[in-house]
């Protein structure tokens, strides 16, 4: 399958309608998103610290680096690093590998984006920000979210071609056929 993170990007911001407009209100924006940043970390995990599993997986780790790295990604989401072009595809695709690596599934991460997205949402009524900011994040979420299940597929497609040497065209023949049956059971 062979993902390229600036191609891939280039089709979500597509998908998602995510305009010129959209990264001028974000970058804009930037210095309130940076002022929030370690208080929206707090929240997000504050709901995983609720979850058991996920609350196991953070034990795992450096409480405070895993912070950090949330209020960074946070910050990104507002300045584009490079205006939502190659360094962000990149740093998006490896932040998708690391939550497969280790082992945070989708039916973690959407219900953490949903979090982020609901706090960010919040923070933006109650101090009056306009509402295409909060479109416009909610764009960009899905997108970084977009990233992180893509790298499901593309290391789950992997792994079955090297340990097998399936072709891709085989292996998305056989995701159909698992789908079709599940659907009719």
């Amino acid at each position: 399958m062979a993902i390229k993170p600036s191609e891939l990007l280039q089709v979500l911001i597509s998908r998602t309608q995510f305009t010129d407009d959209d990264k001028k209100v974000l970058q804009q924006s930037a210095d309130w998103g940076g002022s929030i940043a370690a208080e929206m970390s707090d929240a997000f995990y504050g709901y995983l610290d609720r979850d058991a599993e996920m609350a196991a997986v953070i034990a795992k780790h450096n409480r405070q680096r895993l912070g950090q790295t949330f209020a960074d990604w946070f910050k990104e989401m507002f300045t584009g690093m490079d205006n939502w072009g190659p360094q962000y595809a990149e740093r998006r695709w490896k932040i998708g590998i690391v939550h497969v690596r280790v082992g945070i599934g989708p039916q973690h991460v959407v219900p953490a984006m949903a979090t982020v997205v609901q706090e960010v949402s919040r923070r933006l009524v109650k101090e009056g920000k306009p509402e295409q900011l909060r479109t416009s994040l909610s764009k960009v979420c899905m997108i970084d979210l977009s990233f992180i299940e893509q790298a499901y597929l593309e290391v789950a497609y992997n792994a079955v071609q090297q340990e097998t040497g399936m072709s891709e065209a085989l292996f998305k023949r056989l995701i159909a056929t698992g789908a079709n049956s599940l659907a009719s059971s």
